[in-house]
Parts: structure tokens; sequence; C-alpha cells
């Protein structure tokens, strides 16, 4: 069944296969059911919008279906919210979070400071994440995202790493300790790879095409020693379509951040003129799955790879991660960061078709961290930069961005984000809590506890 905007085609039982914003408190000890019945969940699904704030969600919505209209993200049937502040060195809160931080506190159920990927705050050591806690339990497991398959979010469930920076191996200067002459495992492209998810599929060729510096793939390229592990390399929609679900599969769709979906004029200091935005962009390589594509083709490989592996009751972890949002935002962009969202959308609609046929699948959608947007009389005249857009119901939108100076990035801002789920311990994510609860819905809903 395929979503179609402004309908409600699941039945209110259903269960969600994407993350939107999920938000739950890990118990304190494991129940009964968990320690020695089956798992509630058979595959959990989380779909992160980097960036994606209550703002950027409503514009979004706005544009597209209309303010009385609604996104597959609004269709979930449980909702909450989720602080999302980081911690300082000495465990003191830090209010506004990056997405390193922000991604390890759901990937690890601990808070860590700006910039570190799942490691400790104040002892910088690994922490196990919810990708190698699953995998070591028998599901399969993957990551999408429109990023480099490197960067922060996504890395918080396959590396450890004292700076996000460090994506390959010639990117190590902020990491010596993680270095594997500094007794380390490696860049987060290395250890993406030894961690060895089923499916990884984005950006980042660049990373990988970096040399291995130490260590037994010394003077290969970290492409060579995923191929050495066994995953098939794909590089674009075709040769995706064509990957089969007996070894692992690595998509590198772009340099670097896969290319965005809408182009427009950016936000300007006194405003633009009203606008339509381009939903074509010409810079984007023909062969370049969307988000959707991807999340479709990686649900059908690890449903594949879950059942070729036999375990009775284990599915997959699925993390996908809608990367631009933020990117756009930090760029005062707002048609960017508009199809950016959308097709995130598209993405949660791929995951609620799942699971609308895989029963016991918990969808969960989130954000790590708010975001620049605001959405202002279109009379008003803000003192930072703004941009007026005409929306597909015919109504006039004025998006400020006020965070920075014009010429400077627009900064994330320390708002709780918005949670949603379908499925087994949807009704977790209710009410406020804390960043780091996800962490216990998902090792509660798979039994990893």
């Amino acid at each position: 069944m395929r979503f179609a905007y402004g309908r409600l085609p699941w039945r209110r039982g259903a269960v969600l296969g994407s993350a939107l914003l999920v938000l739950v408190t890990a118990p304190a000890a494991s129940t009964a059911t968990e320690r020695s019945g089956p798992a509630p969940a058979r595959s959990v699904i989380l779909l992160i919008g980097d960036g994606m704030g209550d703002a950027e969600i409503t514009a979004a919505r706005n544009y597209s279906v209309g303010a009385a209209g609604r996104l597959a993200m609004d269709t979930l049937d449980a909702s909450g919210r989720r602080t999302t502040y980081a911690v300082d060195e000495r465990g003191r809160p830090v209010y506004v979070t990056d997405s390193a931080a922000g991604a390890t506190a759901w990937a690890t159920g601990r808070r860590t400071v700006n910039g570190r990927v799942s490691k400790s705050h104040d002892t910088d050591r690994p922490m196990p994440t919810l990708l190698e806690l699953a995998r070591d339990r028998g599901y399969a497991t993957g990551s999408v995202t429109t990023a480099s398959v490197a960067d922060a979010t996504p890395a918080a469930l396959t590396a450890h790493v004292t700076d996000r920076s460090c994506k390959g191996p010639a990117d190590m200067a902020a990491c010596p300790a993680d270095t594997r002459a500094g007794g380390g495992e490696g860049s987060i492209a290395e250890q993406t790879v030894a961690a060895r998810p089923d499916v990884l599929l984005g950006g980042g060729a660049d990373h990988f095409a970096q040399t291995v510096t130490d260590g037994p793939f010394r003077g290969r390229t970290v492409t060579q020693q995923a191929r050495a592990a066994g995953y098939q390399v794909v590089r674009d929609r075709t040769q995706l379509a064509a990957a089969r679900p007996g070894r692992p599969v690595l998509g590198l769709f772009a340099p670097e951040y896969v290319p965005v979906e809408w182009t427009g004029p950016p936000a300007a200091p006194g405003g633009t003129a009203p606008q339509r935005c381009a939903t074509r962009n010409p810079g984007r390589p023909a062969g370049t799955p969307d988000l959707a594509e991807s999340t479709r083709a990686a649900l059908d490989l690890l449903t594949a790879r879950a059942h070729h592996r036999g375990a009775p009751g284990r599915g997959f972890f699925l993390q996908v991660e809608g990367a631009s949002i933020d990117d756009r935002a930090h760029e005062a962009d707002p048609c960017g960061q508009l199809g950016e969202t959308l097709a995130f959308d598209r993405a949660v609609a791929a995951a609620l078709d799942h699971a609308e046929r895989h029963p016991r699948t918990l969808v969960i959608v989130t954000a790590d961290h708010g975001h620049a947007t605001q959405i202002l009389p279109h009379d008003a005249r803000p003192a930072g930069l703004s941009a007026t857009l005409v929306t597909d119901e015919g109504g006039v939108m004025q998006l400020g961005y006020g965070t920075a100076l014009p010429g400077e990035t627009q900064e994330h801002t320390g708002v709780p984000v918005p949670v949603a789920a379908r499925g087994p311990l949807a009704d977790r994510v209710r009410g406020v809590q804390d960043n780091t609860s996800l962490f216990g819905t998902v090792t509660a809903a798979l039994g990893l506890r």
C-alpha cells in the first residue's frame, strides 16, 4: 500500500517501519518477557531527520500539502518530545547539541561532548551502539543516509572516534589516539567497514577512496578493504537494483553529500520576492537514487538477509537519515531544505509501507536537534535573512533565518524535538523524555538488554 498525501491509508493497528521521533526511557532492569520470551518487535526502522525540528516540518507541510494537510510522518500513532542537550567533559549540560553528540545519545544511551562519536564524555572510551548490539544478537543491520556514510549521524552506529572530522585515513589529525599507530581502530570509514553492517548506503566515496596507513590493509583504499570483507560496492541506481542479499552492500552515490533534490534562491537580507522552488536539481546525476529508493532497497535487502540467517524471531535494525535538511538550513537555503524534508517524508512513507506488510515492525521518526528556521508573518521585516515562498495551495510563507549574521553559517537550536512511532512499544515515546531514551526503546523492542 503506497502513501498518498492527505490520506491516512494505514490501519490504526499497523506497525511503523521508520523512525521520526521516538522517545523512551530505558528500563532499570530487563523484564521477564525480555529475559525469556520473544522480543516485542522483529525489526526496528529508525528514521532521523537531521536538524528537522517543528519549524522545518511545518514549513514543508505548508509548502506541499497545505496547512490542513498531513505528511506521512504526521500519521504515526504515538508521539512525544525529546530533549536534545549534550554535556561537557565533566558531565555538565551543554544546551545545544551537534549531530555527533545527538546521535551518540540514542546510539549508546549516554550523552557525550559535541563532536565526539560514541565515546564517553569523560574517559573518551568506546561505548556499545545499537547497531553493534543488534548485530551481535543475530539481527541484520543497515544504515542509509544522504550524507557521507562516514558522517556523524551514521558514524555513531558503526564507529568510535574522538572527533567527527576523522572520516577517512587522511583525516585523522584530531584523533591521534584513534589511529592504528596510536593503538586505536582507525578512521570512521575503516571502523564502519570492520563493523560489517549488511547494508550501507549514502555518499562519502572520497573518504572510502583514501589509502589506509596502518594495519592489515595498509597501502589499500578503504573501498578495497570493503571488497576484501565481501562487500558489493555499488555506485548508482542500476547497480543498487542489481545487488543481491548474499553479501553485504556498500552504496557510495556521491563524493561527499548526495546532491539535494530541490534548488532555489537562498534567503537574503531584507527578504526575497515571492518565489517557487525548482523541484529538479540540474546538478544531481541522473542515476542517483533518492532517499526513498535507498530505503526501499535497504528494507528488501535486510529482509532477505534476515530470512537467510534463519534466526527465529529476528529481523533487522535499520537507521535512515535525511541529512541535508540540516545542511541546507545551515546555509539558509529554504528550497533545498524543503525538498530534503519532503524527500525524507517519502522515506517515512516507504518505511510505513514495509511495516504494513511485515507485522512486528517498530517504526520511529525523530530528529537530532532543532535548527534555525522560523515561520514569520508575510509582512514581517526580520533583522536577519529571510525568503518568501508561494506554497502549493497558493499561500505566501515567509521563512526567517536569524541565528547568524549574513554570510555566516546558521546555527542549531536547543529546543526539544518531536518523536513519533508506530508498532510494538510505540507508546513508550509519549511525553517529554530525555534524548538518551530512544536507546532504551530500541533495545527493549529487539530484546537486546
